[in-house]
């Protein structure tokens, strides 16, 4: 009896978070990004410990089919960019960053797709040699992309303002159309463009709002909207994952043999 393929293996990099009435800290996140992972793309997600030097990056890259990476309280650290020192009350996760950047470039070179949503943009940016803005309502003419605490928890992922899609860019062909409401849940964002990546939206003050890596061998996309939020009702978001979900399953089929390595 054959076996029909099996769905793709995407993994999820997980932070870590201490609390000062646990002994033990915890590997966590959203339950959204898991299963909006497992049902907007279609495949089997699969959580990553941020354990760092302690996990062998190159082998768990190797046995995944695509790499999400998901929002997080903590910011990256700024030495992994030779940025300013953080404040010493700002936080921050150095097992998360010590995990998550080389298992993103060893994706990239093993040809496995990575989508990158919030703080998941920032880190494909840093990973690649790129730097981050730390505060963006600070600077000179940038609106103020935070969440708004002063709003019920239900509306802080309403669509607060538009992003002009770069024409002829690959977010603009799966909407339709130059211009996208979005969310905005974010404090920093990006500086310095990273290696090889290419700019897909623009917010109206000028803060990426997304970027692909043009000579990628796979789908590696990053956005700075949370598109896992009512990604159902968000036509961008919804086919971002979707097509996420399709080059996983391309990579699993090349492993598999079942598609010729291009």
């Amino acid at each position: 009896m054959s076996l029909s393929p099996t769905k793709p293996l995407v993994g999820i990099p997980v932070s870590l978070r201490r609390e000062e009435d646990r002994p033990s800290p915890h590997h966590i996140t959203a339950d959204s990004y898991v299963r909006t992972t497992m049902t907007g793309a279609d495949v089997v997600p699969m959580l990553i410990p941020a354990l760092g030097d302690s996990l062998n990056i190159d082998e768990t890259a190797a046995r995944l089919d695509g790499l999400m990476l998901t929002g997080g309280r903590a910011n990256i650290e700024p030495h992994h960019y030779d940025g300013s020192p953080f404040p010493d009350d700002e936080v921050t996760d150095p097992a998360r960053d010590a995990t998550v950047l080389p298992l993103i470039r060893a994706c990239i070179d093993h040809g496995i797709p990575v989508f990158g949503i919030c703080r998941g943009i920032q880190e494909i940016n840093v990973a690649l040699g790129g730097s981050l803005h730390y505060r963006l309502h600070t600077l000179p003419g940038k609106l103020d992309h935070r969440m708004r605490r002063d709003l019920p928890h239900e509306q802080r992922l309403d669509l607060r303002h538009p992003i002009s899609l770069a024409p002829g860019g690959l977010l603009a062909e799966l909407a339709g159309t130059n211009e996208v409401m979005v969310n905005t849940l974010h404090g920093q964002g990006i500086d310095r463009l990273g290696d090889g990546l290419e700019v897909e939206a623009l917010a109206p003050d000028g803060v990426i709002e997304a970027v692909r890596l043009t000579d990628a061998e796979a789908f590696t996309v990053g956005v700075q909207w949370h598109a896992e939020a009512r990604h159902a009702d968000h036509l961008l978001s919804r086919r971002l994952f979707e097509v996420f979900g399709d080059a996983a399953r391309d990579c699993a089929a090349r492993k598999a043999g079942r598609l010729p390595v291009t």
